[in-house]
């Protein structure tokens, strides 16, 4: 396989317990955009080498959970050489509505604990795609939200949302992120 140009991570924790949970929504992303089922062990992730639009990336989910996601993020980007501006995440973000998305380049971790372990074992100039997930309405009840399950009726704007990240990524692999961000939020 080609040397990978992007590393294109989603943040989650592991296991079938949080697979349907709105912390996991990075991981979703990640099943969009390569849908097979050719996921190997490397790094303490599951990868998979895919070409996306004619780019070499490789696809990481993170084994550890999310509070030591950039563990193996750092091993991966290390073993390859390649600087943090390559890395693309995607992750779970309280603050913004539900199917609602923004796209950045470096910045803080809001309190977000897999943010937090990339800054600390790469640096924060990775490129982060923040998914809307909805607030729980108070600061206490967030861990509950996250680690809770997507209910039925948000697949209203889950599906959707995942659709637009699958058909809009090859324009954030061509350098195009404004592109990118305008067409992912769900209306």
């Amino acid at each position: 396989m080609a040397q990978p140009e992007r590393l294109v991570v989603g943040l989650g924790n592991p296991g079938a317990d949080y697979a349907f949970t709105r912390h996991n929504i990075g991981f979703m992303a990640l099943d969009v955009l390569a849908p097979s089922s050719n996921w190997q062990r490397k790094f303490g992730a599951e990868i998979q080498h895919a070409v996306l639009n004619g780019v070499p990336c490789l696809l990481i989910k993170p084994l550890t959970f999310m509070n030591l996601s950039g563990e193996a993020v750092g091993e991966a980007l290390r073993f390859y050489k390649l600087a943090a501006g390559a890395v693309i995440v995607f992750h779970d973000d309280i603050d913004l509505l539900p199917g609602k998305a923004k796209v950045k380049q470096g910045g803080g971790h809001a309190g977000h604990n897999g943010l937090k372990s990339l800054d600390a074992h790469i640096g924060p100039d990775y490129w982060r795609v923040r998914l809307g997930v909805g607030h729980p309405g108070h600061r206490d009840q967030v861990s509950d939200h996250v680690l809770s399950s997507f209910a039925k009726a948000d697949r209203v704007w889950l599906e959707p949302l995942l659709g637009n990240i699958a058909a809009a990524f090859p324009l954030a692999l061509e350098g195009k992120m404004d592109d990118f961000a305008k067409r992912l939020s769900v209306a």
